[in-house]
């Protein structure tokens, strides 16, 4: 595998109902990569000089571009069954903070406005017209971005520049296009604090990002993903934001790693941890994704040691709580073995320590989620079923209620319980499931 291959995408021990898991694409049952992949003969671009940086295998290099400039790719010699719906992934050269506006930050030379079009024509040519726009993105504040597009009988993409965050008018992208035709966004955010923002990164470092190095171990996985780590923030900064970003995240897997900073001289308090967790994973669930939550990092740091036992105690309480939470990777164990992957700070990790954080993040994603997709369909949960004991009845509406009184802090199968099937567990499911189990009781 290459040392510097380009990037996208997530965790040990899990706990997934057969509802949960999605079956594996047929097309994946050799290799994967994005579709844009090395296709440097199949990108357009005003700025057609660095055109082919934007989606060959490194991240070191990127398409220099400008406010008014577009890349369009052309799809054409993909096979159809394998792009009726896409996921475009892009990310800025600014490697700063996912978020600038969490800390009020000076803003990095990202994306602050684009758009995204679509075209039907024959590819081989750049067509000049045709174009139909199906994404409008404005007031952008993150440093990577993902959007999932229908694109049954079209040919080409093309994601345009209208603003740069920092006022400028200059920015580099790379962008990766996903096959995502199952129904599944194949995609991680990795939310946390230093961290994490040092070693989830989307560039190819090390032994290579989180993706590479997946996709080293199975070649049939090459997901999408995000860093969004922020330096110095608290799991209380995760709780107030994650709405907020959830809603720009298109993706199935978002693990929340936050705690060093909480614990650090017991700032935020043991029990406030734990409510800031729950929220966030209560969330991510509601917006029918898949929450991860990894274990606080081993610390030489006195301030930290001293009180890291008490929150990473709050962690395994919520693994019995949530038994649909995927444990992440053990970094207290890790790091307590293998303290020379530690900086001299003796908190963040030194390079050798964020590469061994990318590779247990790939070891643990493919053992919790990827092998467990099996060939045949999952199993689907009964409607209406929300306390998974096989029958619909007044007691799941007590269920639902308490969950959305927030009395409850988990639920057994919380698909079952999204009969409007948007994706979010609220008001409108309850009723729904008040009237399912008001015409059974007059059916029987």
């Amino acid at each position: 595998m290459k040392m510097l291959r380009k990037t996208i995408a997530g965790a040990a021990a899990v706990c997934l109902c057969a509802a949960a898991i999605p079956q594996m694409p047929a097309q994946a049952a050799e290799s994967y990569l994005p579709l844009n992949r090395n296709k440097t003969d199949a990108v357009y671009s005003d700025k057609q000089g660095t055109a082919y940086a934007s989606c060959n295998d490194v991240y070191y290099d990127a398409w220099n571009g400008a406010v008014g400039s577009y890349l369009a790719y052309d799809l054409s010699g993909v096979p159809q069954a394998q792009r009726k719906t896409i996921n475009v992934a892009w990310y800025s050269g600014a490697w700063n903070n996912y978020d600038y506006t969490v800390l009020k930050e000076s803003a990095g030379a990202s994306l602050s406005a684009y758009k995204i079009s679509v075209n039907a024509a024959d590819g081989g040519s750049y067509p000049e017209s045709g174009w139909k726009e199906v994404v409008s993105v404005k007031d952008y504040t993150a440093h990577s971005g993902q959007q999932v597009i229908s694109f049954a009988g079209y040919n080409w993409v093309r994601i345009e520049v209208e603003g740069v965050q920092n006022g400028g008018t200059s920015v580099n992208l790379n962008v990766d296009i996903h096959d995502c035709s199952d129904g599944l966004v194949d995609s991680w955010m990795f939310y946390g604090d230093s961290i994490t923002a040092g070693g989830m990164v989307t560039f190819s470092a090390g032994e290579g990002n989180f993706a590479d190095l997946l996709h080293g171990l199975d070649a049939r996985f090459y997901p999408a993903q995000e860093n969004g780590g922020i330096g110095g923030i608290f799991s209380t900064d995760g709780k107030n934001n994650i709405d907020r970003w959830l809603k720009q995240f298109p993706g199935q897997y978002a693990s929340i790693a936050y705690g060093t900073n909480d614990c650090w001289g017991d700032q935020t308090g043991a029990d406030r941890y734990y409510e800031n967790l729950v929220y966030m994973i209560r969330a991510i669930q509601a917006a029918g994704k898949t929450a991860v939550l990894p274990k606080i990092p081993y610390s030489l740091e006195k301030g930290i040691s001293a009180n890291i036992d008490r929150y990473n105690a709050k962690i395994d309480q919520i693994y019995k709580e949530f038994p649909d939470v995927i444990a992440g990777p053990d970094f207290y164990s890790y790091f307590k073995e293998n303290p020379d992957g530690l900086s001299a700070d003796g908190v963040h990790p030194n390079d050798k320590g964020y590469n061994a954080m990318r590779r247990l993040w790939a070891e643990t994603a493919l053992e919790a989620v990827y092998l467990k997709r099996g060939s045949e369909p999952p199993q689907k949960a009964l409607r209406g079923d929300v306390n998974a004991d096989g029958a619909v009845n007044i007691a799941d509406a007590v269920l639902l209620t308490k969950y959305l009184g927030t009395e409850e802090t988990a639920l057994p199968d919380w698909n079952a319980a999204d009969l409007n099937e948007d994706g979010m567990l609220h008001a409108a499911d309850l009723t729904l499931l008040k009237q399912l189990i008001l015409a059974d009781s007059k059916a029987g």
